[in-house]
């Protein structure tokens, strides 16, 4: 296959000409003719080369130029709510991500996910060819509940609705009870894609202050009051990108002012897994009465085994259940449920969980010192996960330090993308996981200096 897209990539071989003959090649490259046989076979799978029946193999008439300029990120893209998103995920392998929101892949339970996988193979052919059902896995819905059950929360399987992802879940939840114009309350900071999606809904954003103890609850009083909002987004456990824990009294301050309110709060719960103890739950203090919890898997486990849930009162999840056909035709892959449930009852997933939260501990020390050196200081010290939230010293901006940065390909995470408000422009967001490269702090020190200027 290499030879072939070889001489297409020289002009030895152009869009119509005629591929050698399997035996022919097979010579020239001391083959078998069923090396060449296969080797064909995947061209033609891919587009590269077509079969013309008892006549050979052709260059495929129309080849897409080759751009890879194209792969790059963009540096010119305006510092808004998706500019992480894009710089991090259109990166490629050589490029420091620093600001991005998950853990290097060799971090996570990848003996556990083949080991998985292996076992998949021998599924049944329904899981591996069907459609999902309407609510996803059964067995994954109860072992989520007898985990919801340990927190407090008396929720059946029929409460629990598996999705694509936890930002599906938020999407669906958005569908269900949003309509254009409505308000709805995040906090400012907040997940950037928070941002992103509403406005995707085109709803009104309302951003409430965010504190060490949770939002600011007497701000929040005074938008609900001002606002009327129809929905609240809130991380309550490790709270992205402060790294902030919900105090009791603000868990119960904010469920009070909202049941007044009739307003509905959206607790993405998907940093849990990184507190070393748990801290108060909206949804266990509420009952899932006026709280809809969401999460998924996406930063313990995979994330490229997209599965996500929420869990919620049984009219809403039947209503969800209903959307979900609409717009996915069923729920989360079967693979996917099955490759989650599998990982989740592995012996070693407990495991790696606990060794985890030890490495990030002393990731996030080792980080805060270095950090330290080059005059920025995290807002708070998280008892869990891998942000931390620091400020720039003198005044710097954020946006000019993160272009700046971008330039050397280090990718950094700007205050203002997380700020509804604009605010921020004074913080960077650090993911301690992905920090371990000496040339981070390096690139760091001198667009510093360059923000000076």
């Amino acid at each position: 296959m290499d030879a072939i897209r070889q001489r297409m990539a020289d002009g030895r071989l152009s869009p119509g000409d005629r591929l050698p003959s399997i035996r022919r090649f097979a010579t020239a490259m001391g083959v078998s003719p069923s090396t060449v046989v296969e080797s064909y076979d995947r061209l033609a799978a891919e587009g590269v080369i077509r079969s013309r029946p008892g006549s050979g193999f052709y260059v495929s008439g129309s080849l897409p130029p080759l751009a890879l300029a194209e792969a790059e990120p963009r540096r010119d893209r305006a510092i808004d709510p998706f500019w992480v998103s894009r710089q991090s995920l259109d990166a490629d392998a050589e490029m420091l991500k620093p600001g991005c929101g998950w853990l290097p892949a060799d971090w996570m339970p990848n003996a556990a996910l083949r080991r998985a996988i292996r076992r998949l193979a021998h599924a049944d052919d329904a899981v591996l060819a069907d459609y999902g059902s309407t609510r996803g896995s059964l067995a994954l819905r109860r072992l989520l509940a007898r985990q919801f059950a340990e927190e407090g929360i008396a929720a059946g399987a029929d409460q629990i609705l598996l999705t694509g992802s936890g930002t599906q879940a938020i999407d669906l939840i958005c569908r269900f009870l949003l309509r254009p114009g409505d308000a709805v309350l995040i906090d400012d900071p907040c997940y950037f894609n928070f941002q992103a999606l509403l406005r995707a809904h085109q709803v009104r954003i309302v951003g409430v202050p965010y504190t060490r103890d949770g939002p600011d609850t007497a701000l929040f009083a005074e938008a609900l009051a001002e606002h009327r909002p129809r929905l609240y987004i809130t991380n309550a456990a490790l709270h992205n990108p402060t790294g902030a824990t919900m105090s009791p009294q603000t868990a119960h301050r904010l469920l009070k002012a909202a049941a007044a309110h009739d307003v509905t709060i959206v607790e993405d719960d998907i940093f849990a897994g990184f507190e070393p103890d748990p801290s108060p739950r909206l949804a266990a203090l509420d009952g899932l009465s006026q709280v809809i919890r969401i999460g998924s898997f996406s930063k313990t486990l995979s994330a490229s085994v997209r599965c996500g849930y929420l869990a919620a009162r049984p009219d809403w999840v039947e209503a969800l259940v209903d959307l979900q056909v609409a717009t996915s035709f069923g729920g989360p892959s079967p693979v996917s449920a099955e490759l989650v449930l599998a990982t989740l009852g592995d012996a070693g997933y407990r495991k790696h969980l606990e060794g985890l939260r030890r490495r990030l501990a002393r990731a996030r020390r080792e980080t805060a010192d270095r950090l330290a050196a080059l005059g920025l200081h995290p807002w708070l010290m998280p008892r869990g996960g891998f942000y931390l939230w620091c400020s720039l010293p003198d005044g710097r901006d954020a946006a000019n330090v993160a272009r700046t940065a971008l330039d050397e390909r280090v990718i950094l995470a700007p205050g203002n993308v997380f700020s509804v408000s604009q605010s921020a422009a004074g913080y960077l967001r650090f993911n301690v996981a992905q920090m371990s490269d000496p040339r981070v702090f390096e690139v760091l020190k001198r667009a510093i200096a360059a923000a000076e200027g």
